[in-house]
């Protein structure tokens, strides 16, 4: 085998989510008064974390709020959605059970948090393959540095080289690039103006999961 694991991203490259985190944007900072900047996250300054995202709100809006209330209030205005609404993107559920079932390590390397991660891949049946979660409320710099998938690899008790990495966005891209990782990008709506840049930086880049499944086995 070229891997000996698999990690993946989970919004908008296991989950299709990304559409109700811009509607959240807007909610929670409408809420406050406040419009939806068009450069919203254009100066994210320490990486895309759960934590590092709240606080990058709290600092450029000026919000009262801690950073942990910011975080609770995101989850509350998400979780039932997680819970029973947010789909899987159309053939991932069966690439993690054939991984799976080909015996390679499967983790989970995401901005979000580990308890909306959990409740996603629970309500869509994959929680169980993944053997490890690298999550956004760990106290690690977030994408595009590289940190949630070298310790993913660390978790997964393989070197960076063996791993490859599924992601949708530049800035996960980046992260696994930087970490010293294999990636390839699957296509999501919400990164199309990024998608030029996206093709020159990962290993390839795939419209749907049937084309990125027989990439991922060519090596075998």
């Amino acid at each position: 085998m070229k891997y000996k694991a698999i990690i993946f991203d989970l919004d908008g490259t296991l989950i299709d989510s990304m559409s109700l985190w811009r509607r959240v944007d807007m909610e929670f900072l409408n809420s406050r008064g406040i419009e939806v900047p068009t450069d919203l996250f254009a100066h994210l300054p320490h990486g895309n974390s759960f934590i590092q995202t709240a606080q990058y709100f709290k600092d450029r809006f000026g919000l009262k709020d801690s950073t942990a209330s910011i975080m609770q209030e995101w989850t509350d205005m998400v979780s039932h959605h997680y819970e029973n609404d947010v789909l899987l993107k159309p053939g991932v559920g069966d690439l993690v059970r054939e991984l799976h079932a080909k015996q390679y390590r499967i983790g989970l390397g995401t901005s979000n948090s580990l308890e909306l991660a959990q409740k996603s891949l629970i309500h869509n049946d994959l929680w169980q393959f993944f053997s490890c979660a690298v999550t956004g409320d760990e106290h690690l710099k977030g994408k595009p540095f590289p940190d949630i998938y070298l310790l993913a690899s660390e978790r997964l008790d393989v070197t960076p080289k063996e791993c490859l990495v599924i992601e949708d966005t530049l800035t996960g891209v980046q992260a696994g690039k930087t970490a010293g990782m294999d990636v390839f990008a699957i296509y999501d709506a919400d990164s199309t103006e990024f998608h030029p840049i996206i093709k020159t930086v990962a290993d390839g880049f795939f419209a749907d999961y049937s084309l990125l499944r027989e990439a991922v086995f060519s090596g075998e």
